[in-house]
């Protein structure tokens, strides 16, 4: 593969933002060019489309809702269609219930294409403009960060959405690969550590990626040759800052009424966000969790949503009307908003640490992470478990994953080993024995099992190979096809037992059909790479056909 130049893009829930090098002057340049602005590392993951949603008007930080204006009517384009937000928690393990809600017309698949599409256009012409004789299709390695909950098909769809926005000219392209938030961040920590003087062979870290969906931990072990292994499974969960503005909202909606909160949402999401802009800059961002400091804000509805005026009604609107629609957000009130975010942040940084041991250093960083207020949290309760305390913000968070990722790209030999996160294995049919149980038995005697590959939990390099050697079913066999499975198991029997999962299927070619039943074939699957790659080779040790497609 002919890579001049390497590109890392990180698709957050709330921002994203793009990194690149030439990989003969390895200097890292973040983007901070975006429509209507200059300066900043990420833009906002957000999209604004025409009244149909089939084009779309702008992204990024133009699509955000702006001001709205004060009127007793509806102005004919206020509201013309949602800026849609968010759309990257579809791809999560979560119940569709607490999934963003996407507008008729369109889903959330097409909002990530759209979205990659307008990024896409923007990294295509600054590497055009830097770099003319680069051939964006040919020359260009892709680095794609994704949060460590992550499940194959999700990966398996970020991989056809990156082919669909036009980032890829092949959906199989080797010069798009992943790695995960957190594993980008520990690249970008090398460096630190350095700093601390802890680049000692050996020394265990911990880095917590505290995003807008979703906080993405993973603690990672010092090797030889700057090489990083992977100590525990790397963990998830869905309590990112997102969830402080949820809050936020609900908060609203017991000043307003549920029904009215849902109906504003449903007709007017515009004002909403925008109300929820005012509550980021002015309350969230700035909160510490200081008593002393915080100074109660009031929130001037009539200003920032002032088409709520047409729907509350009762003791809600009597009690508005009385408050000249002004809404106290005091201490307290803030302080719940963002407890219950930060106690499940508390939780999975103490599962990983219970994991992991002894660690020498924790790194916070992803937006979240510069909220004070998770900062002085995290360092009461954790200082005592971290070597000298040694808690701490690398220099602009921000951007720790995507120039972490963009270093992983130029050096994909920095990560040497992952633990799997799940077992995995392939669906085969031996002959029925007696003891067998007799309603799984199929016709010609033969009854479906699952056969494990590899174990969870298991730490493996990022190639080492696993597999089998087979044999054909029938004399003039030509191809062969084999479900694969994953489970939340270490073992197991069968392939419809809880927590097992289709991941995809593998197709083999079986040369030298002439040959008969005397034929074998070796297939082996990576599981390392953070996609499963297929290889085969025939009796002979030549290289064969092996196609592996993921179920989305």
């Amino acid at each position: 593969m002919d890579v001049r130049v390497v590109i890392s893009i990180d698709f957050g829930t709330t921002y994203s933002g793009f990194a690149y090098a030439h990989k003969v002057n390895t200097e890292i340049i973040t983007n901070d060019t975006w429509p209507d602005q200059i300066g900043p590392l990420k833009t906002n993951t957000v999209l604004q489309y025409d009244k149909n949603f089939k084009n779309v008007e702008e992204w990024g930080f133009p699509a955000l809702a702006k001001k709205p204006k004060k009127s007793k009517g509806k102005s004919k384009n206020q509201n013309a269609s949602k800026p849609i937000e968010h759309f990257k928690l579809h791809l999560g393990n979560m119940p569709d219930n607490e999934k963003p809600v996407m507008p008729k017309g369109i889903n959330y698949r097409k909002a990530i294409v759209d979205y990659l599409k307008c990024m896409g256009k923007l990294i295509k012409e600054t590497i055009g403009t830097r770099w003319p004789n680069v051939k964006f299709m040919d020359q260009v390695l892709i680095i794609l960060t994704v949060p460590a909950g992550f499940s194959d098909q999700a990966k398996a769809i970020m991989r056809e959405c990156i082919y669909e926005a036009g980032l890829i000219n092949i959906k199989s392209s080797e010069r798009l690969q992943f790695t995960t938030e957190p594993e980008a961040a520990a690249v970008y920590c090398m460096k630190v550590l350095k700093e601390h003087i802890l680049d000692i062979v050996g020394t265990n870290f911990l880095i917590v990626d505290c995003g807008g969906g979703t906080v993405d931990l993973t603690t990672r072990q010092l090797l030889e040759n700057d090489k990083l292994g992977e100590k525990t499974i790397r963990a998830c969960g869905f309590c990112g800052g997102v969830y402080v503005d949820k809050s936020f909202l609900a908060f609203i909606g017991g000043k307003i009424g549920p029904s009215v909160l849902t109906l504003l949402q449903e007709k007017h999401h515009g004002q909403l966000q925008y109300m929820v802009q005012e509550f980021c800059k002015k309350v969230k961002f700035l909160f510490t969790g200081n008593k002393e400091e915080y100074k109660t804000f009031e929130l001037d509805l009539e200003d920032v949503c002032p088409i709520i005026k047409q729907y509350v009604t009762g003791d809600k609107l009597e009690q508005l009307e009385e408050d000249e629609w002004i809404i106290e957000l005091k201490f307290e009130d803030v302080k719940r908003m963002f407890d219950p975010v930060i106690n499940k942040i508390i939780k999975l940084i103490r599962e990983q640490l219970n994991n992991s041991g002894t660690i020498s250093a924790m790194f916070l960083v992803g937006g979240f992470s510069e909220s004070k207020y998770l900062q002085k949290r995290i360092r009461e309760e954790f200082s005592s478990k971290v070597k000298n305390s040694n808690i701490s913000v690398p220099s602009q968070p921000v951007a720790a994953i995507v120039r972490g990722a963009l270093e992983y790209g130029l050096n994909m030999k920095k990560i040497k080993s992952r633990r799997l996160p799940l077992s995995y294995g392939i669906e085969l049919a031996p002959l029925w024995k007696p003891g067998d149980p007799p309603e799984r038995r199929q016709t010609h005697d033969r009854i479906f099992k699952f056969r494990r590959l590899v174990e969870k939990g298991i730490e493996v390099d990022t190639d080492e190979e696993f597999g089998l050697e087979l044999h054909p079913s029938y004399a003039n066999q030509t191809e062969l096809s084999i479900e694969v499975y994953s489970t939340t198991a270490n073992e197991a029997t069968y392939c419809d037992e809880p927590g097992m999962k289709k991941v995809g299927e593998l197709r083999l070619d079986f040369p030298d059909p002439h040959l008969g039943f005397q034929r074998t074939i070796k297939f082996t699957l990576t599981f390392g790479q953070m996609e499963i790659r297929a290889y085969a080779r025939n009796q002979q040790g030549k290289s064969t056909n092996a196609i592996f497609e993921f179920l989305i």
